[in-house]
């Protein structure tokens, strides 16, 4: 028994459930012989914390059954005696077996396996940062960046009207202060967002109630840009938030402070739009979030009267809304093709909240969970490859992420990278400009005010090979439209185009494609065409065959040059030097790469060769002519 109580004693609280495993076959025995303590169960030996020790007015549960006590007895500690029952112990009773109650947790969690679970954040040094950028001090609830391979364009702090700054992606360091922006707008510029299929155009709006267009050179900006390439006229009161369709060329979505949400087609020769395709105004209060799902057929909405809705925005038409009391949405994310919303927002007691949602069926979150008690909003990042999702929080220095699985429990918390800056906007880099070298999945570019820079952060799966992680890097969306506007507002659906990140595996950049005047109506009016004498089924059969025959094609229509010295997603021939030793090495690595995918080809057409020589031998020895 000594043994027992000092092990007992001895076990941390971490331990506790562990406590029936190691004690088990020492407590029977010692409590119904009372031969170590005559007048004391070993069981008050455990802790108070100890789910084995008996309580108040409760019988030990390795003693006898009190049903069994004999009638009378002496009294008192004598030898032979049993003290708990004031009489001898009777030969003919016999300990019961241990009982335990069923535990509440297990003490080994289940095992999930996962290529990410060790994926970390790795901040880029100060000679990849963008330094002396005047970040706008504007408290609107956007991200403030946009970036794609070529650029990073911000939103920054001017006098008299709006403007944002676009950078090329390598030229990092100092900023001059005098280097040229893009200042169209009269009012400040509340959201900026790059189009999907040419890194080239950008779209703005502003507190004026117009959005605009712009086109990018493909050199240095040497002045100032003040002329849009398109306007867009049609809200009465400011716009807070623009998003591109997902794979529709051309078709954008704007919503404003006037309640409504506005689809455009840009797909015109006209400078000045004030007529939208479609007006959906289904609600009620200020839209504060808009996302697509995987093909661009729905639209998931948060407002600020609490409520999350999914359009068909095409129809207009209302398909689900919430009405939980209980989490105050802020925004909201469609989760690819799980067919699950994600929504960041605030509980009751103003807590920081998150909830996962059937998009079939909003009446209750499939799951909801409190975070923190901070007041910063939270930006949701989903990443449909691995699916990760990422949780930033404005004013915060930490980037959560997560695991998504289809089944329960749904959302898997893996880790989390801390940072002593605070963020005020966050960007995220396309897929196609990541760095598959170094085994990088996803990249954040911060904004950090109080010290005027853009911090790149990249997650990293570690790996020891340098070679290309296909595992890790499945087909992901390219920069090739699957739809033209006029298409997708007939009624057809597609999936967006997926490309290869292997380096020389071809071009995952979008290429600038600028139609004709002539080119433009000629194809519009064959769309229209289609739409009066096609049903849309045969239409989207016909557009199926015509976009499979483009992807053929892509390699024929790239420059010689392109087709050449294209490696992982950009041009060789415009990377400026290496700067540092840390950008040589890079260098060093692509190229060491691309030897290695050069000589995989090489050894793969020699086998072909030596077949096909093969083929001919057995071919004339077939025929007596050899």
């Amino acid at each position: 028994m000594k043994h027992a109580s000092r092990l007992a004693r001895s076990l941390p609280i971490s331990q506790a459930f562990l406590a029936q495993d190691v004690l088990s076959p020492v407590l029977p025995e010692c409590c119904a012989t009372r031969s170590h303590l005559p007048s004391t169960c070993c069981c008050l030996a455990l802790p108070q914390w100890c789910r084995l020790r008996p309580g108040a007015g409760e019988r030990c549960l390795f003693s006898p059954d009190l049903s069994s006590r004999p009638q009378g007895g002496a009294r008192g500690h004598a030898k032979g005696e049993n003290a708990a029952w004031g009489g001898p112990l009777q030969p003919h009773l016999t300990p019961r077996p241990a009982v335990f109650l069923p535990l509440q947790m297990s003490w080994h969690p289940q095992y999930r396996s996962s290529k990410f679970r060790h994926v970390y954040g790795k901040a880029a040094g100060k000679d990849k940062c963008y330094d002396c950028v005047p970040i706008t001090h504007s408290v609107h609830d956007n991200q403030f960046c946009a970036v794609n391979p070529h650029f990073i364009a911000v939103v920054t702090e001017c006098a008299g009207g709006g403007a944002f700054l676009v950078i090329p992606i390598h030229q990092t360091g100092k900023l001059d202060p005098h280097y040229p922006r893009i200042c169209g707008h009269k009012g400040n510029v509340l959201d900026i967002k790059w189009n999907p299929f040419n890194d080239f155009v950008i779209a703005s709006c502003s507190e004026d109630a117009t959005v605009k267009i712009w086109d990018i050179p493909k050199h240095l900006l040497t002045r100032n840009i003040t002329s849009p390439k398109k306007e867009l006229l049609g809200h009465a009161r400011r716009v807070g938030l623009i998003e591109w369709h997902p794979t529709a060329e051309n078709i954008i979505f704007s919503s404003g402070y006037d309640y409504k949400i506005m689809i455009w087609n840009i797909d015109t020769r006209e400078a000045i739009l004030s007529n939208p395709v479609k007006i959906l105004d289904a609600h009620k209060d200020v839209i504060l979030s808009m996302s697509f799902n995987t093909d661009g057929s729905l639209l998931a909405t948060a407002c600020r009267d609490r409520k999350i809705r999914v359009i068909e925005p095409r129809a207009g038409t209302v398909l689900q809304e919430a009405n939980y009391k209980s989490h105050r949405v802020n925004k909201v994310l469609f989760l690819g093709n799980m067919k699950k919303l994600f929504s960041t927002g605030t509980s009751r007691w103003n807590n920081r909240q998150i909830a996962l949602w059937d998009q079939n069926d909003l009446s209750v979150p499939l799951l909801e969970e409190d975070l923190d008690g901070s007041s910063g909003l939270l930006f949701p990042f989903y990443d449909s490859d691995t699916n990760m999702l990422y949780l930033v929080g404005k004013g915060d220095g930490n980037i959560r992420y997560y695991e998504i699985s289809p089944e329960k429990p749904y959302l898997n918390y893996l880790t989390e990278y801390h940072s002593h800056l605070p963020q005020k906007g966050i960007g995220m880099m396309p897929k196609r400009g990541l760095e598959v070298s170094a085994c990088e999945i996803f990249r954040f570019y911060k904004l950090i005010p109080t010290k005027s820079l853009i911090e790149p952060i990249s997650m990293i799966v570690p790996r020891r090979s340098e070679s290309y992680q296909e595992d890790i890097y499945p087909l992901t969306t390219g920069a090739q439209p699957a739809l033209t506007a006029q298409e997708w507002l007939n009624g057809i659906n597609k999936g967006p185009l997926l490309v290869s990140l292997r380096p020389g595996s071809g071009a995952v950049n979008s290429l600038p494609q600028y139609l004709e005047p002539g080119q433009v109506l000629k194809t519009t009016d064959h769309h229209q065409d289609w739409g009066g004498t096609m049903a849309p089924e045969e239409m989207q059969k016909k557009t199926e065959i015509q976009d499979s025959r483009k992807q053929l094609e892509v390699g024929e229509k790239l420059p010689k040059k392109e087709q050449t010295h294209l490696s992982n997603g950009f041009d060789i021939f415009e990377c400026p030097p290496p700067k540092t030793e840390n950008e040589l090495l890079q260098m060093f690595y692509r190229q060491q790469e691309e030897i290695r995918r050069l000589r995989e080809v090489v050894n793969q057409r020699d086998v072909q060769v030596k077949q096909l020589e093969l083929e001919i031998r057995n071919l004339h020895m077939g025929t007596g002519r050899y």
